[in-house]
């Protein structure tokens, strides 16, 4: 009958098509087979469970320890052992603020919740080591290209097929970063904004080779922190700070003409405008030389967008040191 006749015909049509993906795969060479079929298996991710971050500064050991605090198995890298020694206390430091707050002079409930943290806590100093078992790396290096491009193609080289790579880059594109692996499908942006165990965003940057179980298994892990999750375009900036590094150059600029003082930008700024803080306190915060190596890099890039054109007083500043509250001071002088 008709039923029958269209399942033998479909039949026919799918074996036909197996067929031929199977002789097609055997013409081609030993490489392009190979980066076929990992291709294919890149798309396999399950739950989040093992996580490595690389960079054991403020923000990978704050990503580190809301991965911990939220059950995660966590290994921060770094291969300076005074960076992963400094992490660890951080990540202390901060977890006994939060327990203190909770708990009060319970001295039992505050050493109690450390030790449950901390225990899902290692430290390596090899990143190739370190992601033998994980399910997803979240790098947290220092915002250069080149740096990152280093890393995850080493990474690439000797981590399990189905871990997701991350890159917590605020300026760069994540394509640029992913072109340097061959896992497309499973490369993703996870943008974490400082401090980390306080502020509760995290921006999600797709390519257009990130699948959605990839995007899936990174925002359901987001949220398992406590973040709450936005999806973003790969291009300069992202949401955040493609709104934001504008603002403060433009504040910048504002003092390099003389059209008003450093001061009254920011009064202005926090009581018309309702901000918690003004933009050149920010940028102190944020720090001088992380402004300028973003704005001086989309810039060169986008050349004719006048939004992104340097500050000639901004390049004196950072030239002579003055970095803003890591340096000692930058627009303002910290209070001790």
């Amino acid at each position: 009958d008709t039923q029958q006749y269209h399942r033998r015909y479909y039949r026919a049509k799918w074996f036909h098509a197996n067929t031929m993906f199977a002789v097609n795969v055997a013409k081609m060479s030993v490489v392009q087979a190979a980066v076929a079929g990992s291709a294919r298996r890149f798309y396999s991710t399950g739950p989040i469970k093992n996580v490595t971050v690389i960079g054991a500064g403020l923000m990978g050991s704050g990503i580190a320890q809301v991965a911990a605090q939220s059950g995660h198995k966590v290994t921060m890298v770094d291969m300076n052992e005074a960076a992963v020694t400094n992490g660890i206390k951080g990540i202390n430091k901060s977890l006994s603020r939060v327990l203190k707050k909770k708990h009060g002079d319970d001295v039992a409930a505050i050493d109690a919740g450390l030790a449950a943290v901390m225990d899902n806590v290692t430290t390596s100093m090899s990143p190739e080591d370190a992601v033998g078992e994980a399910d997803l790396v979240i790098e947290a290096i220092r915002e250069n290209l080149d740096d990152k491009r280093v890393l995850f193609a080493k990474l690439d080289a000797v981590a399990p097929r189905h871990t997701i790579f991350a890159s917590n880059t605020s300026s760069l594109l994540i394509r640029d970063i992913a072109s340097a692996t061959a896992r497309g499908p499973n490369f993703i942006g996870a943008h974490f904004f400082q401090p980390v165990p306080v502020l509760k965003l995290l921006e999600l940057i797709r390519t257009p080779d990130t699948s959605d179980a990839t995007y899936s298994a990174v925002d359901a892990f987001g949220k398992a922190c406590g973040k709450v999750t936005v999806a973003c375009p790969d291009k300069p900036g992202f949401i955040v700070n493609r709104l934001l590094v504008p603002f403060l150059m433009e504040a910048i600029r504002m003092v390099e003409r003389g059209d008003a003082t450093i001061e009254d930008i920011d009064v202005a700024m926090k009581l018309g405008a309702g901000h918690p803080m003004g933009p050149l306190t920010l940028a102190d915060y944020v720090g001088l030389d992380t402004t300028k190596f973003i704005i001086d890099g989309w810039h060169e890039a986008y050349p004719e967008e006048t939004l992104f054109n340097p500050s000639p007083m901004l390049s004196k500043m950072v030239d002579d040191g003055k970095l803003g509250n890591k340096s000692g001071g930058g627009f303002y002088t910290p209070k001790k």
